[in-house]
């Protein structure tokens, strides 16, 4: 703002000009301060946000890394833990196993052992029962058909022999006795308890049958031995097979698991010095986070402070600065205008109070002219009235004043009547047309929104930018530019390595010829140097001696050589290459390290992408087969939506003449009933106010009384006549009524 001058000014005014000059000016510095802190602060705010934003990030990515570590961790201790019970449990089957085969082993000899004995035993009684049986058959023990006579002399010749065979057949019926039947026992222990004499006796042949069938019975025993000494072996054979096999196959997993246990240890050991490494540079970026947001928050602080008290600072210079440079700091301030206020004006409402009255008429024929010229006249004003009418052409044929009066009792009940079915049509036109209506603009509505859906379904499906078909095509389109990219990148990937393998071959080259010359200088160096010390200490032990002469000064005895003329430079400027060479060639190896992991970070990108982009199409089309079946159904709900409704405008239509009639003349019809109805009334009024009728309601009263008219002409409410009307004595009207006069 300038400095305003006005008309008339003094020195006084130019005093208030510097002033105004001197605000401005400290306005201006402040807002140029401002403009220079603000600046300031946004480089400062600019090292706090980007420091804050890595470190945060470095944080979060910490934070995730150790969160995947103690969750790997976690992982392969709870592993290492299931694998131990594992190979424990794979331990213990094992001698389990081994305890099991060494347990069926042992009892498969034991079971061969006493098969081994019992087969022997077998074989033994089996021969002994053949040698007895045998024996017996020599002496004829078994000619049971022979009668006792010929045994006798049939056995005359071997006395001799009998005692021979005692010691023969004894030991066959020793070892047979143990397996006959209880009625084999006593014929067997009597055979071997008798004498052997030469008198036949029948015993012998009974054991004889005894044997035999013994004999038969241990070859029975002994082959069912030898079957289920086969059977077991076959058996034990079977069951040792696999339990062989069952062990081997636990060997091999339990050294498996032994195997996964090392190597579990060896990932857990490498995890775990991950998760320290990482915890202490989270430990770092969180302590040096620490104090940057601290700093940061202060100098903020500090900021807005300065910011807040600056703009007030300013607020106050322009508002001061303001009123001096205005024509009103030369004024006066005025006085208030008055203002005027105007009465209140009321107004006086009148209210007019009108009376009817009633004109009585004293003959019967002034009472009915009058009655038929105001239905007359009511019938006029009205225009077609059938019900005054009616009473007009009653009156005119004379009719009594009672049948008259009746008739129009009837005809105001009539009008009631009409009155009523008018209300309830009126009523039923209304309700149904704002029911249908009501049920009209909800299909409006419906049909509307069931548009807008449509129009939306269209919009999502169809629309060029953002809609369902256009997405699935770029999605498309990204797919085959996301695998263009990763054939591009590959290509790139591979062009840039082979370049940098030569400019790696050619740096190395670079750096060994450099090296070489270097080498060759420095070693040249070296002897100058050396040449040059030692001439260094012969000049000295010249100089030494008190009497030697004092030449002039010429020129330095010390020689140098060209070393002096910038030989050291020229290897300065060799290991400076050679730096820089080597330099170069770390920084190639870390370009092409940086740029081999910026390859595989983008190719990775370009894979999710790819995944994302896949799983996105597969979304789409399934989204897009929604929205199209709902569209559908939209469609299908629009065209029932809409028929409803042109069925709904149909019946209004349909119920319009007649709703129209009652609710365009229902107020004219019920202005007629109510004319018609007072005209009706008063009628009456009349008719009911004449000495006729009333003469004639007196004589139907008195008829009313019958027999008992005599007897309540002096008074109806004495019991006397009410006794009579009632038909009973005057004692038991007064039982029922006590109250009545006269009783």
């Amino acid at each position: 703002a300038t400095v305003r001058r006005r008309s008339g000014e003094g020195a006084a005014d130019r005093k208030i000009t510097e002033v105004v000059k001197l605000l401005q000016d400290l306005l201006e510095k402040s807002k140029a301060q401002g403009d220079t802190e603000r600046t300031l602060f946004a480089k400062y705010k600019c090292y706090c946000d980007t420091n804050e934003k890595e470190n945060t990030e470095e944080i979060d990515r910490l934070t995730q890394e150790i969160a995947i570590l103690e969750a790997k961790i976690e992982e392969l201790q709870a592993s290492s833990g299931e694998l131990s019970k594992e190979v424990a449990k794979l331990e213990a089957d094992m001698a389990q196993n081994a305890q099991d085969r060494k347990t069926a082993t042992a009892i498969r000899k034991n079971e061969n052992e006493e098969f081994v004995a019992n087969e022997a035993d077998l074989v033994q009684a089996i021969d002994q029962m053949n040698d007895a049986i045998r024996t017996l058959a020599e002496v004829g023990a078994d000619q049971t058909l022979s009668s006792a006579e010929d045994h006798k002399k049939y056995m005359a010749g071997f006395e001799g022999s009998l005692i021979r065979l005692k010691s023969t057949v004894s030991p066959a019926l020793m070892a047979a006795s143990a397996f006959v039947s209880p009625k084999q026992v006593d014929p067997v222990n009597a055979f071997l308890q008798a004498p052997f004499t030469g008198s036949y006796s029948a015993r012998s042949g009974e054991v004889v049958g005894i044997l035999k069938s013994m004999r038969d019975t241990f070859k029975a025993n002994l082959a069912a031995a030898r079957e289920a000494e086969a059977r077991a072996k076959e058996a034990y054979d079977k069951y040792m097979e696999e339990m062989t096999a069952g062990y081997e196959e636990m060997k091999k997993s339990y050294e498996s698991k032994q195997q996964q246990l090392g190597d579990n240890d060896d990932d857990l050991a490498t995890k775990r010095t991950q998760l320290e490494a990482a915890e202490a540079q989270k430990a770092v970026a969180e302590d040096f986070l620490a104090k940057l947001l601290e700093m940061c928050g202060a100098k903020k602080q500090q900021y807005e402070e300065r910011v807040a008290l600056r703009a007030q600072e300013e607020t106050a210079l322009a508002e001061a600065t303001s009123i001096l440079n205005s024509d009103a700091a030369f004024a006066t301030f005025g006085g208030v205008s008055a203002t005027s206020t105007g009465g209140l004006k009321f107004i006086q409402l009148r209210r007019s109070a009108i009376r009817v009255h009633r004109q009585s008429f004293q003959e019967e024929g002034v009472r009915r002219q009058r009655a038929q010229a105001f239905l007359q006249s009511a019938e006029a004003d009205q225009g077609s009235a059938p019900l005054l009418t009616r009473i007009v052409l009653m009156l005119q044929a004379n009719n009594p004043f009672k049948t008259v009066v009746m008739e129009i009792g009837k005809m105001l009940g009539l009008i009631e009547a009409e009155e009523k079915a008018d209300v309830e049509q009126k009523a039923w036109c209304d309700k149904e047309r704002e029911d249908t209506n009501a049920a009209i603009e909800r299909a409006t509505n419906s049909i509307r929104q069931l548009t807008a859906t449509i129009s939306e379904l269209n919009t999502t499906i169809h629309d060029p930018s953002t809609g369902l078909l256009a997405q699935i095509e770029a999605t498309e389109q990204s797919l085959t530019e996301n695998y263009n990219s990763q054939v591009t990148e590959t290509k790139d990937r591979t062009e840039e390595n082979m370049a940098y393998q030569k400019d790696i071959a050619n740096l190395v080259e670079a750096e060994a010829l450099v090296t070489k010359a270097i080498e060759i200088l420095t070693k040249y160096y070296a002897q100058v140097a050396k040449m040059l010390e030692v001439s260094a200490l012969v000049q000295v032990d010249k100089a030494s001696g008190k009497d030697d002469p004092a030449p002039p000064d010429t020129w330095e005895d010390i020689y140098k050589g060209q070393s002096a003329e910038g030989g050291h430079g020229a290897i300065e400027m060799l290991e400076f290459i050679l730096k820089e060479s080597k330099a170069e060639e770390e920084k190639a190896h870390s370009d092409e390290l940086a740029s081999q992991h910026s390859y595989e970070d983008s190719m990775q990108e370009l894979k999710d992408s790819e995944t994302t982009l896949q799983e996105t199409l597969v979304n789409l089309k399934e989204t897009l087969a929604e929205k199209q079946k709902e569209k559908k159904m939209k469609e299908e709900d629009l065209e029932k939506t809409e028929a409803e409704k042109a069925a709904l405008e149909a019946y209004l239509l349909k119920i319009k003449p007649g709703c129209d009639f009652i609710t365009g003349n229902i107020d004219k019809r019920k202005a007629s009933r109510v004319k018609e109805t007072a005209s009706l009334e008063s009628a009456r009024g009349l008719l009911q106010g004449s000495a006729v009728y009333k003469e004639a309601e007196a004589d139907a009263h008195q008829e009313s009384l019958g027999e008992c008219q005599s007897i309540c002409e002096k008074s109806e409410d004495h019991v006397d006549c009410k006794a009579c009307l009632a038909k009973t004595s005057v004692p038991g009207y007064c039982a029922g009524h006590p109250a009545t006069t006269g009783c």
